[in-house]
């Protein structure tokens, strides 16, 4: 594993680099802010004692919600990417700083403020000159607690599409690409134990009071706030490029291979920058949205999926309604679907092999006598879908014992080994001819089509119309096999994403 950790490092070099100055930069401008906020509010509850139970009470309470259930409730407020982590990691940065803030000045001797009153300071000068300076090594320990909080817990980011060393751990996750997670996740460690070395030595310093100390902690302190107002400006800046067509994907491992086609094919052929933010978690339910409220451009989206969860139609979907489902889009988002790859992702059921030969289970109505000795797993989102669990369980008339909720990329190994016994598939999964299962058959023809496309805004497309030359190569390109195929040389051949579009791209001679 070391050996391999080691390889993946090396070879992708830039690509954790550029993941770890991401991460970095999503952490600090939190911190910043956290400790302008938390400071602020801790001075002010230090000073007005009676707001400080409720205060630090609303705290509390928040810092116990879920950190999923938090980028969850904000999504719809602020959308996906860094701009919603930011907000969810100051949130859960508050608490430390607040109460370190509150507990250092609620501590000072009450003599000394005394003394100092006795002398005529003002109530301000008290606040700066005496409580501050004396409450600075408790504030200095809160703020050490929440720089590495914040590190670590910035690597859930990547869920809802932000950058940052959480993208390296999911893709690893969804890729079956164990080293890439395991490397992601080491960055992180490292990252957050040189931040807390830097601030145990910054700490050190600004206990000590002789003259030159206070002016060197006075520089520090000067230079630290460029340092956080710079790196906060640069984000924002950032996150307003022109030019730039942003591109999501969802958390699958053909999505990632779509995407890296758009990136390379888009800007061969154009002159737009694309943005890619690989592996949305929570895939159309947050990306749609996303898309609605102009933060991303386009996306690969399959037409069952488009017709069920998007527009909410109950019933079967076939191809024959294509062009009710463009229709729609274009009427209710203003959306058009473009560069139809061809390929036909649907779901199906799979077993355990073992299970299959016990039961002699060949179909899906062949499960209902068994059901409830069997545990069904699936992805997070196919429990919540309307062509998902209900409607399955509803039209089969299943019953299954138990069900686990699975990440995307850990739905084979969990089969594999015996901790659930059906679960969901797609079929193009590239991991499906390397598992011991039997694909079951869809008697009452229950999935419907899935066929996969680009769905984009129309007003971009009518602002780049060149990209409907991008598109036109793009159309009926694929086969469900060459799909398959890709998605294995991924998954268990760990090549990289783009190396696999590139080849597929070049076999077909579309690269210059």
């Amino acid at each position: 594993m070391l050996k391999d950790m080691w390889s993946i490092f090396t070879d992708r070099t830039d690509f954790f680099l550029e993941l770890l100055l991401e991460h970095l930069e999503i952490s600090l401008v939190s911190i910043f802010i956290a400790i302008l906020l938390g400071g602020f509010a801790g001075i002010l509850i230090s000073e007005f004692q009676k707001a400080a139970k409720p205060t630090l009470g609303v705290i509390n309470f928040l810092y116990t919600i879920p950190s999923i259930s938090m980028l969850g409730f904000l999504i719809p407020f602020s959308g996906v990417g860094n701009a919603t982590a930011i907000i969810a990691l100051t949130v859960y940065a508050l608490l430390p700083m607040v109460r370190n803030t509150h507990t250092g000045i609620a501590n000072v001797d009450p003599a000394i403020l005394e003394a100092a009153k006795g002398m005529g300071s003002t109530r301000i000068q008290i606040l700066f000159k005496i409580k501050l300076p004396l409450a600075m090594p408790v504030i200095m320990s809160g703020i050490r607690n929440m720089v590495t909080m914040t590190i670590a817990l910035a690597g859930i980011a990547s869920f809802i599409g932000a950058g940052g060393l959480g993208v390296a751990i999911y893709r690893g996750i969804t890729t079956n690409n164990t080293a890439m997670t395991m490397v992601g996740s080491l960055l992180i460690a490292l990252l957050a134990l040189v931040m807390d070395f830097v601030l145990g030595c910054i700490e050190k310093q600004m206990r000590k009071h002789s003259v030159k100390h206070k002016k060197t902690n006075k520089i520090m302190a000067v230079v630290a706030a460029i340092l956080g107002l710079s790196i906060a400006g640069g984000f924002f800046i950032n996150t307003q490029q022109k030019d730039t067509l942003h591109i999501a994907t969802k958390p699958m491992t053909e999505q990632y291979v779509l995407g890296e086609m758009l990136d390379i094919l888009i800007e061969q052929d154009t002159d737009l920058n694309v943005e890619l933010t690989q592996g949305v978690g929570g895939g159309t339910s947050n990306i749609q949205p996303a898309m609605e409220s102009g933060e991303f451009d386009m996306y690969p989206e399959y037409t069952g999926t488009g017709w069920n969860m998007v527009l909410k139609h109950d019933g079967l979907y076939t191809e024959d309604l294509f062009c009710e489902l463009e229709d729609e889009y274009n009427e209710r988002f203003n959306m058009d679907w473009v560069g139809m790859y061809g390929f036909n992702n649907t779901y199906g059921l799979v077993v355990r092999r073992e299970i299959a030969e016990q039961y002699d289970l060949k179909t899906y109505s062949d499960l209902k006598a068994v059901a409830e000795d069997l545990t069904f797993g699936a992805e997070y989102d196919f429990f919540e879908r309307e062509d998902g669990y209900d409607a399955l369980c509803e039209t089969y008339g299943l019953n299954f014992g138990k069900t686990m909720d699975l990440d995307i990329g850990l739905k084979y190994q969990a089969i594999n080994q015996g901790k659930i016994d059906v679960m969901v598939i797609f079929t193009t999964d590239g991991q499906l001819s390397a598992s011991d299962v039997v694909v079951l058959e869809d008697d009452k023809h229950f999935y419907p089509s899935y066929i996969c496309g680009n769905v984009i805004r129309t007003e971009v497309l009518e602002k780049y119309p060149e990209l409907e030359a991008v598109f036109e190569k793009l159309n009926g390109l694929i086969t469900d096999s060459d799909m398959a195929a890709m998605n294995y040389a991924v998954e268990t051949e760990n090549k990289e994403p783009r190396d696999v579009a590139e080849e597929y791209l070049s076999s077909h001679n579309l690269l210059q």
